[in-house]
């Protein structure tokens, strides 16, 4: 497969990805959006948990209360507010807000809207103006009557909905697409008119998923009718090289002075050149719809350990990496005066270890190791002596779910045209254990700051 220079060629260029000014690190908020967004529970004690509850589907509603209809069963998230009470998760509970941004426009003439990549999910959808004026506010909203080139797709809605009973919906329409100069037509846009409160406080404009379209949440006429994705799009209409149907991501952290990006049918030379090692390819099962890989072996501190079946998603929606009970007690038993916190709901360690104390630690993709740096270990202080760990257990859950803290150790190369994952390491020379400035500030104003919209 060629890979293409840095520079722009036939059109092609990086994607800068733009950090939240507003984005505010919390391990535990962070630890339960993930409950939330795949159902799991922790196998440790802690104040969230889902539970199931007998509801109808509402004729009519009275009070929030949904009365009349079928009944059905809802896995429902909740948490301990006594020792026998439970109440509601709300979007204070919950990390809403994403820590990378990347612009893009949609329309005739072009809208600009920042939107958080998402390789863990298959939709594209955005703010619009059929919300309400209290949903809109801080945020770009699409106005599908100001574009020549939209079109209604009559019959088709979407709907995501999560374990708290949050949900976003909305209708649907086709309408040009540009991504980093790179222009898909006849795109499927996802038209936000309901949103709960957790989709709305964060600063994004949407969501646009790089997963795989069979996990798309749009209906015809009531029947599943999933939307192509706009990198399924993008190969399609031949907008990048048939010899390379594929994008990459490089992710940085606020300890590093480097820009993240994304590259759409190349990949950085340069960086794979850096890393002084060759790409390693692994097969993906794509079954599920998402980038799902083998991972059956980890090592700590030169001790490999199998897990015999093991499964792990690579997913740039997740701040934390996931991983089995098996693997986080190995790891933490490692960290001097690493302890579990069910009050936080995962593991933590003091502030005043430092980097020489922190075990190396690496996780399989494939047949092949991957460190987990020592500074992506500390993700956000859990208090003023403690870190809240980077690595937490992934509960129920089947797989292990990689996001941020594993993926800002690789460049990676998310082939759809040969259904493989692929990776080069990419790790700080000087590892840092400073809080990031989002950790310092999370005490500070609720105040938005607003990200310009410009060419980036």
């Amino acid at each position: 497969m060629p890979i293409r220079p840095t520079a722009i060629m036939d059109g092609l260029a990086k994607l800068r990805v733009v950090r939240n000014p507003n984005y505010k690190r919390s391990g535990l908020k962070s630890y339960v959006s993930l409950m939330n967004k795949y159902g799991f529970d922790s196998t440790k004690e802690g104040p969230y948990y889902h539970i199931n509850r007998v509801t109808q589907r509402g004729l009519a509603r009275h009070e929030h209360h949904k009365r009349g209809g079928r009944v059905h069963k809802e896995h429902l998230l909740v948490k301990r507010t006594g020792t026998t009470q439970t109440g509601e998760v709300g979007a204070d509970d919950q990390q809403g807000d994403t820590e990378y941004l990347v612009q893009v426009s949609i329309g005739t003439p072009a809208q600009n809207l920042m939107l958080d990549f998402d390789t863990g999910s298959a939709d594209l959808w955005v703010f619009s103006t059929r919300l309400s004026s209290s949903l809109r506010k801080n945020h770009n909203v699409f106005d599908a009557t100001s574009s020549s080139t939209y079109k209604t797709l009559a019959g088709e809605d979407w709907n995501i909905s999560y374990g708290d009973g949050s949900t976003a919906s909305g209708t649907c329409g086709s309408d040009v697409l540009n991504v980093g100069g790179l222009s898909v037509t006849g795109q499927t846009v996802e038209l936000a008119t309901k949103l709960s409160t957790q989709f709305a406080q964060g600063t994004g404009d949407g969501l646009l998923g790089l997963a795989f379209s069979s996990i798309n949440t749009v209906t015809k006429n009531g029947q599943p009718d999933p939307a192509p994705t706009p990198v399924e799009n993008m190969i399609s209409q031949g907008v990048i090289p048939s010899d390379a149907s594929l994008f990459t991501s490089a992710f940085y952290s606020e300890r590093d002075d480097e820009d993240s990006f994304y590259t759409f049918g190349y990949i950085d030379q340069d960086l794979v050149s850096a890393s002084g090692a060759d790409i390693v390819y692994t097969d993906i099962d794509n079954s599920e719809g998402f980038w799902m890989f083998n991972s059956d072996s980890y090592v700590i501190n030169g001790t490999t350990s199998k897990q015999s079946g093991n499964k792990a998603i690579a997913d740039t929606g997740t701040t934390l990496a996931l991983v089995s009970d098996e693997v986080c007690e190995a790891l933490y038993q490692q960290i001097p005066g690493a302890t579990y916190d069910s009050t936080q709901q995962g593991y933590i360690f003091p502030t005043s270890v430092t980097a020489d104390d922190l075990p190396d630690f690496s996780v399989a993709v494939g047949d092949t190791q991957f460190t987990i740096q020592k500074e992506a270990l500390a993700f956000a202080l859990a208090d003023d002596s403690h870190w809240y760990g980077g690595v937490q257990s992934r509960g129920t859950n089947p797989f292990d779910i990689l996001g941020d803290v594993f993926l800002r150790n690789i460049y990676a190369i998310w082939d759809l045209g040969n259904t493989r994952f692929g990776a080069v390491p990419k790790i700080q020379a000087t590892q840092n254990l400073t809080p990031p400035n989002d950790d310092a500030s999370a005490a500070s104003s609720d105040k938005k700051t607003s990200i310009s919209l410009t060419r980036l």
